[in-house]
């Protein structure tokens, strides 16, 4: 759960929006409402995928990332393995540790 402008509370997702052509499929990683459809109404971009160049292009702004998960969002499961790809989830735990460990 994250709030939004106005007090109001949402549960945010960061998952793949697809756009590109048929047959020419391309992503932006963005983050959403959970209850918005997948091409539909988004808060922020994070990143683009394109899974069909080779080597495959990824590129995910590693703070906004970074914030996103520290307020709550959760990302889907090809997210989830994209963030890893890049480091971003193993810093996000790594950070998530020292903020514990500094306030005990």
């Amino acid at each position: 759960m994250v709030a939004l402008k106005g007090g109001e509370t949402v549960l945010v997702r960061m998952r793949l929006m697809r756009v590109g052509a048929r047959n020419n499929p391309r992503y932006r990683i963005v983050v959403a409402d959970a209850k918005a459809p997948r091409n539909g109404k988004f808060i922020e971009i994070l990143g683009h995928y394109n899974p069909t160049r080779e080597p495959e292009e990824l590129n995910i702004n590693r703070e906004r990332a970074l914030y996103w998960l520290s307020v709550g969002a959760q990302p889907t499961e090809i997210v989830l393995r994209l963030l890893c790809k890049l480091g971003i989830w193993q810093e996000f735990h790594r950070l998530k540790k020292e903020a514990k460990k500094s306030s005990n």
